[in-house]
């Protein structure tokens, strides 16, 4: 996005220049999915796809946004919330849970716009939550403090919107840096940064096939790795390595147990994958993210045909590394690990193949890791 473009269409909305431009990152988890409501650990990276908002201060209550991406304008009071529909949401419960933590908010006029793309798990409504939080820190003059607002964001989505996303999109979005995955154990909420491998292109692969099944799928699998965390008398599967996952051979469920198994082992690839990332070794990075795929293929069963093909094209490509699903699973995307030098290449390899296999297009982002929200005017 070009700032003077952006502030352009601020002014010739509203007759007047922007005071401030909050941004905010979509993410990627590079490794470690299912994990975040087990209390485990997870690795994404936010992406340079982003959630822009230009705002000025009003002297009144009310928060007034035009949605350049939909040509529409949504508003609502400070002083008075009513839960209603669609994207001006997310704003609203962001802006309830800052004042439910004490922060005296002011009202603004904005213009948002963001190319995160929408519906394929790359957390648009994370980027626009933690936008808007920035938004908010810099007209009213509080603090910003990341792993706050991450939390608050969460809140917001989980309590306003009525989403029960774990704390990984709000993280990523609000805490990152630039050219890092942010290692979160979910637990805690300790963050590390983990360098990218040199030379590496992140490519995300949208299979174009949507989540349709994960809401019930999801609170299913949540209820099994309750099930399983009951029956090793742990707090979550976090806590159980795989000695003591053995012992539930031949007594726990046969689902069950399989759950299990892909949470413990996954955790132990995501601490792996760090190590691996720290002493920039890419082959292991991307042998971890095959293994990934196949524990969440197998083990979890969280992937669709779509996923698996795509997974599969982009394996067959010497100039992959890896490549695993990402997200919550039955659609959305994938996220491989490939040579820059080789990237156009892989691109167009894979998206062929893809086609060949499954009659659909893929919608491919090469991404580079991007730093968290802040305010850039």
């Amino acid at each position: 996005m070009e700032i003077e473009t952006f502030t352009q269409s601020f002014s010739a909305y509203f007759n007047a220049k922007p005071q401030f431009i909050a941004r905010a990152p979509g993410r990627v988890n590079l490794i470690g999915e299912h994990t975040d409501y087990n209390d485990g650990f997870v690795l994404p990276m936010a992406i340079d796809r982003e959630v822009w908002i230009a705002l000025a201060p009003r002297t009144d209550s009310i928060v007034r946004i035009r949605s350049l991406d939909l040509q529409v304008d949504a508003a609502f009071d400070l002083h008075s919330f009513a839960k209603g529909e669609g994207w001006i949401e997310y704003v609203k419960g962001v802006a309830y849970e800052l004042q439910k933590e004490g922060c005296a908010l002011r009202g603004f006029d904005a213009t948002m716009t963001g190319d995160v793309p929408r519906g394929a798990g790359l957390s648009s409504s994370a980027a626009v939550e933690l936008a808007a939080a920035r938004a908010f820190a810099a007209v009213s003059g509080f603090p910003w403090d990341a792993a706050k607002m991450a939390r608050i964001s969460q809140k917001a989505e989980n309590e306003w919107v009525g989403v029960n996303c774990g704390i990984m999109d709000q993280m990523a979005s609000a805490a990152s840096q630039k050219g890092y995955a942010l290692f979160l154990d979910c637990r805690t909420l300790e963050i590390q940064h983990a360098p990218l491998p040199e030379k590496i292109s992140v490519v995300i692969l949208d299979t174009s096939t949507r989540r349709g099944l994960v809401d019930s799928a999801y609170n299913e699998r949540r209820s099994q790795c309750e099930e399983a965390a009951h029956w090793f008398g742990v707090k979550a599967l976090r806590d159980v390595g795989m000695e003591a996952l053995k012992k539930g051979e031949g007594k726990l469920g046969k689902n069950i147990m399989k759950r299990a198994r892909h949470i413990v082992t996954e955790n132990m690839r995501v601490l792996e994958a760090v190590q691996a990332m720290k002493a920039g070794d890419v082959k292991r990075l991307g042998e971890l993210f095959n293994a990934s795929h196949a524990s969440l293929r197998d083990d979890f069963e969280v992937t669709n045909k779509a996923l698996n093909q795509i997974v599969e094209c982009a394996q067959e490509q010497s100039s992959c590394y890896g490549a695993r699903m990402t997200g919550a699973g039955f659609g959305g995307c994938a996220v491989a690990l490939v040579e820059e030098q080789k990237v156009d290449e892989f691109v167009n390899a894979v998206s062929a193949a893809y086609k060949k296999k499954s009659d659909l297009e893929a919608s491919v982002y090469v991404c580079k890791p991007n730093a968290g929200a802040d305010v850039i005017m």
